[in-house]
This record gives structure tokens, C-alpha cells and sequence, in this order.
């Protein structure tokens, strides 16, 4: 099993959320976050002054789903947050050693 976990720009989660639900991913997590990559954020001007923003806000996406479908929930998120600009974001795959269903007690795939 796999923990995929997307960092993106929030205006772009409707779009992923649907690509997503297209491949049959059933359930995921969605994380307001801020940070900043090769762009080291910006500046902006409010007022009359500038001042630099450093941590930009973001959108985390985390899905847990079986080694095979893995691959196809990467397509999913790199083709719908792909806006070919600075900032579209990144995609980091974990493995994931066990999985609990709190409420039944499943475990692994069949927690999923």
C-alpha cells in the first residue's frame, strides 16, 4: 500500500478531487497549508508598501491506496494540477507498512 500525498495550489483541488473520483479513488484527505518551493515566495504591494510573502498558501491531498492503482493516481493528480507554471506543486509516495479501520477493526486493503 501506498500513502500518496500531493501538495497543490488550492484553487486547482476541485479539478484533482474529480480526477481523482474518475480512477475510483474513494476517500481522501484535504490539509489548508502554507510553504514555499524554488519560487522562495513573492512580494506584494499593499497601501502603498511592499512586502514580501514568503510562505505561500497551498493545498494537501493525501489518498492511502493499494500498489497498483498507485501509479494510475499519480496520472490522475500530475495531469490535473499541471498548470505549467512555477508553484504547481510536487507528489511524494510513502509506503504505507499497515492500515486500521477504526471502526471495524479492518486492516490493510480491506480498510481501504
Amino acid at each position: 500500500m501506498k500513502l500518496i500525498t500531493a501538495v497543490i495550489k488550492p484553487f486547482i483541488l476541485d479539478e484533482v478531487r474529480d480526477a481523482l473520483t474518475a480512477v475510483g479513488v474513494s476517500g481522501l484527505t484535504v490539509t489548508d497549508v502554507k510553504g514555499y518551493g524554488r519560487q522562495k515566495g513573492h512580494t506584494e504591494l499593499y497601501r502603498g508598501s511592499e512586502y514580501e510573502v514568503d510562505l505561500l498558501p497551498k493545498t494537501k491531498v493525501e489518498i492511502a491506496v493499494t500498489d497498483e492503482k498507485a501509479d494510475e493516481v499519480i496520472e490522475a493528480i500530475s495531469s490535473s494540477a499541471n498548470t505549467n507554471k512555477i508553484g504547481d506543486g510536487k507528489i511524494f509516495v510513502t509506503d504505507l507498512n499497515q492500515l486500521v479501520r477504526i471502526r471495524t477493526g479492518d486492516l490493510n486493503e480491506d480498510a481501504l
